[in-house]
């Protein structure tokens, strides 16, 4: 399927959003629960599946694969129907930065993690990457079961935090947390390392195991995964303050922020 050429701009600084304009007959695929805005003249249809496979069998295997990637089972399609250029606008879901991937200029793939897809030019396949080594299938975590985009047109994902891009030399390794791999371009080898020792293993509240990227290609890092983001806010939801009925309770929560 040809891509559709679509234009976008992207606004804000943390909280990020991104307005593609569609040219007439154009349409972007998205995630659902992305929308944010559009101009009147565009028509959204939700679709089974990513929109690009045929009969009953290709749509029913597309759904199946999102559903394993934690997606849902489908995308909202959203199509210029007037006959001047319209704008529709896509929101993140949380704080970090929307990265566009132009995928003709990206080697026609590039793998990310399952749930930062956000929306694409229709013609875009969005499927599943399985890591194939042993190791990376039984230890990977987040890096296990990563998404694929293929095509040769504009894609956007979203991230946490900052993200800073890597450009890996030939031979060149990167050792990251699993949950910081935002993507990678399909030449990159991805492996799963385990940390060792056991005062790392232990007591270095890093996890068992890190990522081992090996150029050559580009890796885009993110510097807040969601997942750290949801366990901290767990932690202090679910823990009382260790100072509290102390007599530096009260000093120990103005400090914090928290009065008394």
């Amino acid at each position: 399927m040809i891509n559709h050429e679509i234009d976008y701009k992207i606004y804000g600084e943390e909280m990020q959003c991104v307005e593609i304009e569609l040219d007439p007959k154009e349409s972007v695929i998205a995630e659902p629960g992305s929308f944010m805005m559009m101009k009147d003249g565009i028509q959204m249809e939700t679709l089974f599946g990513d929109g690009t496979e045929k009969g009953l069998m290709g749509k029913l295997f597309s759904a199946g694969k999102r559903m394993l990637t934690g997606e849902n089972l489908f995308m909202t399609v959203f199509t210029n129907t007037s006959s001047d250029k319209r704008q529709v606008t896509f929101a993140a879901p949380y704080a970090g930065k929307i990265l566009p991937f132009d995928l003709s200029k990206l080697g026609g793939k590039v793998i990310c993690q399952k749930d930062s897809f956000l929306c694409a030019a229709k013609g875009v396949t969005v499927g599943i990457e399985f890591q194939k080594k042993l190791g990376t299938g039984l230890f990977g975590g987040e890096g296990f079961i990563m998404q694929k985009l293929e095509g040769d047109g504009m894609t956007f994902v979203h991230s946490g935090g900052h993200v800073i891009e890597k450009d890996l030399q030939p031979g060149e390794i990167l050792k990251i947390d699993t949950g910081c791999i935002v993507g990678f371009t399909h030449t990159v080898d991805y492996d799963i390392q385990f940390v060792g020792g056991i005062k790392n293993t232990i007591f270095g509240g890093e996890g068992l195991f890190f990522a081992q990227l090996r150029g050559p290609g580009k890796v885009w890092i993110q510097t807040l995964p969601i997942s750290r983001l949801a366990s901290r806010i767990l932690q202090y939801g679910t823990t009382k303050n260790k100072e509290q009925g102390s007599i530096l309770g009260g000093l120990g929560n103005l400090l914090d922020g928290d009065g008394f």
